[in-house]
């Protein structure tokens, strides 16, 4: 189903906003990991230059593709394509370190920023019994949007239930990526922004 005003919503969508706050002054080459569709990497092209995206699914890969815009779309693994190190000015992120396992995913991505460089994520967690005012709060805001702007459904894979909870991720983020701003917010998400120091 689609936005009722025309527009896109999704509870992944309502957190691009958050990436596209994150991204830095001056920014010239930008890496969307998990890009889906594309529709993160259009958002960050407006602003950043030199814009790649890769993902696993090829569906999604030629649907982005099909969009006109420069944008370099690469089918493929992350983890594992040949990236130069400390490449990107940007990373960004979205429903996509619950593909992989977290940590492996949050040090590729901190190996693949340069010095001074910002990486955003987006991402999805595992409630625990002591998540239920969490889950509750997301259940009745979620409900209020979607009556409010529909909900488009992705056409990526879906992996289900997160491996990793909220209070793990947290702290994953804080070792793997000192100094790093951790965020949960009420659509069943969670945000992560570290700015990799300049030496």
């Amino acid at each position: 189903m689609t936005a009722k005003n025309g527009r896109r919503w999704n509870h992944n969508i309502h957190y691009h906003t958050r990436i596209l706050r994150a991204v830095p002054d001056g920014a010239r080459h930008a890496l969307d990991v998990g890009c889906g569709e594309g529709m993160l990497a259009r958002e960050l092209r407006r602003t950043v230059p030199h814009v790649t995206g890769i993902d696993l699914h090829g569906p999604s890969i030629d649907q982005a593709r099909a969009h006109p815009g420069d944008i370099d779309y690469v089918l493929g693994d992350f983890l594992t394509h040949p990236f130069a190190p400390a490449s990107f000015d940007v990373i960004a992120s979205v429903a996509t370190l619950h593909h992989m396992d977290a940590a492996t995913g949050l040090a590729r991505m901190r190996d693949l920023l340069r010095p001074g460089g910002v990486l955003a994520v987006v991402g999805l967690a595992r409630d625990t019994p002591r998540d239920l005012p969490h889950v509750v709060a997301g259940v009745v805001v979620g409900t209020a949007h979607r009556a409010v702007k529909g909900q488009w459904q992705h056409p990526s894979p879906i992996v289900w239930p997160p491996p990793v909870t909220y209070r793990q991720m947290r702290a994953l983020a804080a070792e793997v990526l000192p100094g790093a701003r951790y965020r949960r917010h009420v659509l069943f998400r969670y945000s992560i922004v570290w700015h990799k120091p300049p030496h």
